[in-house]
Formats: structure tokens, sequence, C-alpha cells
């Protein structure tokens, strides 16, 4: 499909158009990429027609070879196959801004400097069940990457990442990022050396990341081999990112949330409760912005509002420089989904078919899910309160054992904090 889709009349679809839908997504997404994922299907595949369904398939498993918030690329993608660099920009905007102004609203009251009683109940209570939802959202991505990992010693490795990428999370903090890193670069050099040239003929081996292969769908082409490197391919941003980063963090203020932000929107590979403990370090003990019973409170509004989780860096930048802070973490970390889209989306078709690629995804993926589930620990270990962990074992129950919803477990978490502060129990 061209750039520039018909819209059913034979004209392109006027940026009115995808402003208001994609604005109407930002509003009513609640529940993270699932349901993002499937509002955008909604609208782009079966109700509008605009995207063919195999083609929307692809672009969800392109967009989740990035780091970053997937759903929130999807959103740019999806938008960019309608009207190029103009859609894009109006899309992805539409989708963000609705969440980043619910967040930045509830931050000025969860963090006022004299907020009522029974809001401290509220904050206390939701980011009690934080931990229960950071191992909820690891336990529901093992199968797809266990299934990915292959049989055999393959098997034996994805178990060693996943305690690495656990162990990271706990005791590492803001390097988390590079064990990430370190994890994908030896599955590649164990596929690499267990690889067998390929024959004559040969279509590159890989799958995508909900787990099909490509080639093993009939209605499919096969995958492109990976082109050398022309003069019109973008430059890989990821080498400047060493050279700002001393200057950044060391300048403390507004360049360090920025540093912080960029972290999370361009290193957090697998999105979503990835950069929790990318962040907590740096916002709780080296910057000290934010206590640590403020940080479960901005993950737990970041879970609760429609849009993407990584909305929870605007409640950091909050706490650190007011509402400019939150606007400016905004901007830092949502920047480089949007950059990824707009240079490299004509090429995802080779990335997705880049062997490497996939093998680098396959040994970090596992640990993503480590850091994910390893994140539980510290952010359990910063409750203040007795009952804050009977409200840890009820969402426990509610998420793990009786397999619910998170929004409603955080809102449900949250009400008990009011009744808790209503009968004089201690607040952090």
């Amino acid at each position: 499909m061209a750039d520039g889709t018909a819209d059913g009349a034979g004209g392109r679809v006027p940026l009115r158009v995808i402003a208001r839908e994609w604005g109407r997504i930002g509003v009513l997404g609640f529940g993270g990429p699932p349901a993002h994922i499937l509002l955008l299907r909604r609208l782009c595949v079966e109700r509008r027609g605009w995207i063919a369904a195999n083609e929307f398939e692809d672009g969800i498993a392109a967009t989740n070879l990035l780091p970053g918030p997937a759903s929130t690329q999807l959103a740019i993608f999806t938008a960019w196959r309608l009207r190029g660099t103009a859609g894009a920009l109006v899309g992805g905007a539409a989708f963000i801004l609705p969440g980043l102004v619910l967040i930045l609203l509830l931050a000025a009251l969860f963090l006022a400097g004299n907020p009522p009683r029974w809001v401290l109940g509220a904050a206390a209570g939701a980011g009690a069940a934080v931990a229960a939802v950071a191992v909820q959202a690891a336990t529901t991505l093992v199968p797809p990457s266990l299934s990915r990992s292959g049989p055999g010693p393959a098997r034996v490795r994805w178990a060693a990442y996943l305690l690495l990428g656990a162990a990271a999370a706990i005791l590492t903090g803001p390097w988390l990022v590079l064990v990430l890193l370190a994890t994908g670069a030896a599955e590649i050099a164990f596929r690499r050396r267990g690889r067998p040239g390929p024959g004559p003929g040969s279509a590159p081996a890989g799958t995508s990341p909900t787990g099909d292969a490509a080639q093993g769908r009939p209605d499919a082409d096969p995958p492109a081999p990976p082109a050398p490197p022309t003069p019109s391919d973008p430059p890989a941003p990821r080498p400047l990112l060493p050279l700002l980063a001393p200057g950044l963090a060391a300048t403390g203020g507004l360049g360090a949330l920025a540093w912080v932000a960029l972290k999370v929107g361009a290193l957090s590979y697998g999105g979503g409760f990835v950069i929790i403990p990318l962040m907590q370090h740096d916002a709780v003990e080296r910057y000290h912005w934010m206590t640590d019973g403020q940080f479960l409170n901005a993950v737990a509004l970041g879970q609760i509002t429609p849009g993407p989780v990584v909305q929870t860096v605007s409640v950091v930048g909050y706490a650190a420089a007011g509402v400019l802070g939150g606007l400016l973490a905004a901007a830092v970390a949502f920047a480089p989904s949007f950059l990824f889209v707009l240079f490299g989306a004509a090429h995802f078709d080779r990335l997705r078919a880049n062997t490497s690629v996939q093998d680098f995804l396959t040994g970090a993926g596992p640990a993503v899910i480590g850091a994910i589930a390893g994140s539980a620990l510290p952010l359990a270990l910063a409750l203040g309160r007795p009952w804050q962990y009977a409200v840890l074992a009820l969402a426990a129950l509610w998420l793990l054992a009786l397999r619910r919803g998170v929004v409603p477990c955080l809102l449900g978490a949250a009400g008990l904090g009011v009744l808790a502060a209503a009968a004089g129990f201690a607040l952090p």
C-alpha cells in the first residue's frame, strides 16, 4: 500500500480525521498495549479498511523490534501509512496528548505539598499493588518468549538471560540496559556459531515477535534479503547516546531529566514495565526528585491513565521541575519513537528479515522479562506500612490467581487506601 492511502472515496485521509480517530484511541486506551492494538486494528482494518490485515500484523511485528513503547510506535506507524510524515506527527500527538494531560493533572494532585488525607491514602493503596502488576506483566511475556527461543541449549540460555535480567533490575538500576544489550549480543554469537551458511536460494531465517514465521503464512511474500546500506539510509542514532550521556547527566536539573527520559524512550527494549528499574535509581536515589512512595504512585498513575505506560516518566518530570519538567520528559521520551518510524518505516521489511536483529531480540527478550519481574522486589521493599502489604497480597491474588484486569486492580487498591486513611491507619 502506497503512502497516502485512499479513504474509500478516492481521496487521501484528512489530517483532521487522523487527529480525531487517534485522539479517541488516546482517550479510551485504558489497559496498555493490548487495548491500544485492539483499538487501532478495529479502526484501521475492520471499520475503515485503510490497512490490510496482514500489513497491520507486519506493523505490529516491526514496531516490536524497536526499543521504546511499541504500541505508541504502532500508532505513529499506522498514521504514517495514511498520510506520511504529517500523518505520523498528527496521529502520534493525538494518541499521546490525552493521557499526558490527565497524568500531569493527577501528578499535581498526588504530589502536592499538602494533599488531603484521602488522596494520600489512594496513592499509598494504588502504589502498594504495583509490585504485583510488575509480576503479572512479566508472566504474560513468558510463553511467546520461550517459544521463540527454541529447545535444548537455547532453553538453558533463555533461563540464564532471565536470571541476569532479574539480577540487573534488583542490583544495577540504570545499568540494566547494558545487560539487555549484552544478552542480545551473546545470543547473536551463539546462533551465528551454530548456524550453517545459507545455501543457494535459501530465505533468511527469523520469525516475527508474535511467534509466527512470515514464510509460514500462505498470503505472505517471502522476506527480502537485507540490502547493503545506501546513502539514503538514516544514520543509527545509538552511537550518539554515549556522547550525550556525560554532559546531560552531570548538569543536574533539566539536563539530567532529559537524559533519564532519553534512556526511557531510546533504550527501553520491551517497553512497559522495563522502564521502572531504568528510572527508579535516578529519580529516587541519584537525583532525589521523588521518595520511594512517590515513585510507586507515579508507576500506578502510568497504569490507570489511558495511553502508553511510558507516560510514567512525565510524573517523574513533574516531580523534578513542575509542569515544564513533565512536558520536557514526555517530549524527550517520545521523540525516539517518532524518529524511529519517520526515518525507519521504509526499512521495516529489511529489519524484520535481518537474522541478527531476530537473534538479538531472542536473547534480550528473556532478560527484559527478568528485569520486569525483578523490579517487583525493590518496589515491594519500598512499601512503608503493614497494611500496604495486605493490599499487595490482595492485588497478587486478583492478578495472578484470578487473572483479572490491571486497571480495576489499581482502582480497587486505591479505594482500599482511602478506607485505610479514613480508618486512621498510618500513611507513608
